[in-house]
């Protein structure tokens, strides 16, 4: 178990702001190094080996598009459970990662989003502490990081841009590389951040209907839509932003309020052919 101090700095590094949560969640998700790759193992497991028999429900993504939320939207619209940070159960379930190959996946949910607002999420995520325990994620990206002033991310955002694409980060493979391995295929459910932003109840319900072949109830989905809604589940609207919040700000395009010109052409180097792929632009000339 990791102790949660009020702050902490990395040597000859400046510290991110204190945070204060409640010590029965530090109990509970300060995992160690040992318990997060075993869950994870467990996790592979039994979604190749049985997610077509049980059935278990996939919902994969590249970090930081929404997988999250709309996997709790799946278990309250299915009424299965979503055991989340936690072990999985053996029953009908949500499943909820980063499955990177598809292999013998099946029921699989891939959810996209802008990799600009991706990468402004990770940002967050990776470098700021948060009430879900990312504590050894933060640690880990400011020790191969090395900046001076993690607020600054519009100065340190191309920098950031080169290290998630070299494939130092977590996980290994990168937001274009999961665009060529998962678009393609047309066996799994493809979603995005913007559409479940856009018109929740409708997208919600094409993608139940397209993972179980069945019309799902409109009132379960309504009910699913406003339960874990960015206003109920953060306490804040769209746009209040907390830095220190798994739930940040929850918007479509704050990218362009942290983008430089520099971090433009990073990301451009590194995925320019998959953003337009997916629609975010309709040529490279962006």
């Amino acid at each position: 178990m990791i102790a949660v101090a009020p702050s902490w700095t990395l040597s000859g590094r400046t510290p991110h702001p204190t945070i204060q949560r409640d010590p029965r969640q530090a109990t509970e998700f300060d995992k160690s190094k040992a318990w997060h790759k075993m869950n994870g193992t467990l996790r592979y497991g039994l979604a190749h080996g049985l997610s077509g028999a049980m059935p278990y429900y996939l919902v994969t993504e590249y970090p930081k598009p929404g997988g999250t939320s709309l996997a709790q939207m799946l278990s309250h619209a299915l009424g299965i459970p979503f055991p989340r940070n936690r072990f999985p159960v053996l029953r009908p379930s949500i499943l909820h990662g980063h499955y990177f190959r598809a292999g013998l996946l099946r029921n699989v949910v891939m959810i996209w989003r802008d990799p600009r607002d991706v990468l402004v999420s990770q940002y967050y995520h990776y470098l700021f502490p948060n009430e879900w325990g990312n504590m050894l994620l933060v640690r880990e990206s400011r020790a191969a990081l090395g900046l001076t002033d993690y607020d600054d991310i519009r100065a340190n955002l191309p920098a950031f841009i080169n290290y998630v694409y070299s494939g130092r980060g977590n996980p290994r493979h990168t937001w274009a590389e999961y665009v060529d391995i998962w678009y393609p295929r047309e066996r799994a459910v493809h979603t995005k951040y913007e559409e479940l932003r856009a018109q929740p109840e409708a997208e919600l319900t094409r993608v139940v209907a397209s993972l179980t072949g069945r019309k799902p109830d409109p009132a379960a989905i309504r009910q699913a839509v406003e339960t874990y809604s960015f206003e109920l589940q953060a306490g804040r609207k769209p746009g209040q932003e907390d830095k220190s919040s798994f739930l940040r700000k929850g918007i479509v395009g704050d990218w362009k309020n942290h983008f430089t010109d520099e971090a433009r052409v990073a990301l451009k180097r590194h995925a320019d052919r998959q953003i337009v792929r997916l629609g975010y632009e309709k040529d490279e000339n962006w």
